[in-house]
């Protein structure tokens, strides 16, 4: 990956920042491990560097639940980061009485989040997801929208919009609008929609052959097949994007009856599954026991690492929370191993300082503690 950028942060600021008045991070180094009692707040730092990139932040929180309790509402994360020798100051936050949150980029403020793509790509793997595999599909669908933004920048704005177009088009429904009306928005619906479901298959097919590569690594962590199912997936299969624009709009057209019925649009991709199987044991994710479901997970975020960093020219920060205490100590040293090898810089959290033992020795580990952090040895 020689022409792939490493994007690293340096350091980190908190601003009333959950339990945190104030905190001061200096990772300076690819694997960084926080440790702490339950509570801590380990996994509030991870938030806070979850909200350096587009989105909501990995708890897709309320921004004004992310204040801390006692202050004034207001909030901030400031960090700065290392691309190959040059350094971008990135900051987001919430000022009282504002809506939405505030991004700055070297002092300049942006008018979305979006730019912060351009400097850090984001990827996360948290206890919340452990039933990913088993929850409603709409959970398999923000993972997916989440692995697609990092490959796709534009892709974040595609989904808003084709959710905003089709909750349009069921009010209308609801309203008993004309025929014009329906058309004209179902002709957004039809564009805005097949766009999505473009970005998402080429992701799932890019990501199906970096899964296949990872396999010859030989890692501990099983190989998943991965596949988009749904009404929508099979009426448009193999079908040209302009051949599948066409073919949704009339489904649309066709189902008017069907959706005012329902109260809600019945076909298309924002009711499309990940489908995830387990290749070696030849079964759905969802039947494996829960530490095969962590693994299948594990290796998914390793190979989307990878593929993210070919596709979009820069290392991507991962963000592992909890994610050594559940495996054995082969597995924690192999993860390790990959990780340092795939050159992204990932914080991990731990309750235990033993668990991350098998950690480089490059690597830094931090003790979280009364809102403090502090440097241990490694």
């Amino acid at each position: 990956m020689a022409d792939v950028r490493t994007s690293r942060l340096k350091r980190l600021s908190l601003t009333n920042f959950r339990n945190y008045a104030s905190l001061e991070l200096d990772p300076g180094a690819q694997l960084v491990a926080l440790v702490g009692a339950n509570g801590a707040g380990k996994t509030n730092v991870l938030e806070a560097v979850s909200y350096l990139t587009a989105g909501r932040g990995l708890r897709r929180a309320a921004l004004g639940d992310v204040a801390r309790r006692d202050g004034d509402t207001s909030w901030s994360v400031a960090a700065r980061v290392e691309q190959d020798g040059m350094d971008v100051s990135l900051g987001t936050g919430l000022l009282p009485g504002d809506a939405g949150r505030r991004v700055r980029i070297d002092g300049v403020d942006q008018r979305t989040s979006d730019s912060l793509l351009d400097y850090v790509r984001i990827l996360w793997l948290t206890p919340a997801m452990d039933g990913l595999f088993t929850g409603p599909g709409s959970d398999r669908r923000r993972f997916l929208d989440r692995l697609t933004l990092s490959l796709n920048p534009a892709h974040g704005r595609q989904v808003s919009s084709f959710e905003k177009a089709l909750r349009q088009r069921n009010r209308l429904l609801e309203q008993g609008g004309s025929a014009q009306y329906l058309s004209a928005i179902e002709h957004q619906v039809a564009e805005l929609g097949t766009s999505v479901a473009l970005s998402r298959r080429e992701t799932v097919s890019l990501l199906k052959t970096t899964l296949e590569a990872q396999a010859s690594l030989g890692l501990p962590f099983p190989i998943a097949a991965l596949e988009l199912v749904g009404e929508f997936e099979a009426e448009t299969a193999d079908q040209a994007a302009s051949d599948q624009e066409d073919r949704y709009r009339h489904l649309l057209q066709d189902g008017r009856g069907r959706d005012r019925a329902a109260g809600r649009t019945l076909c298309g991709p924002h009711l499309t599954d990940l489908c995830v199987h387990h290749v070696a044991k030849d079964m759905p994710a969802s039947q494996s026991s829960t530490g095969e479901q962590k693994a299948l997970l594990i290796g998914l975020i390793l190979a989307h690492a990878n593929l993210s960093s070919a596709v979009s020219g820069m290392t991507p920060v991962l963000l592992l929370d909890e994610v050594a205490a559940h495996l054995d100590p082969g597995r924690r040293e192999a993860l390790f191993a990959r990780l340092q090898a795939l050159g992204c810089q990932t914080f991990m959290t731990g309750t235990d300082e033993s668990l991350f033992a098998s950690l480089p020795d490059a690597s830094r580990l931090f003790a979280i503690e009364d809102g403090a952090a502090r440097m241990l040895s490694v």
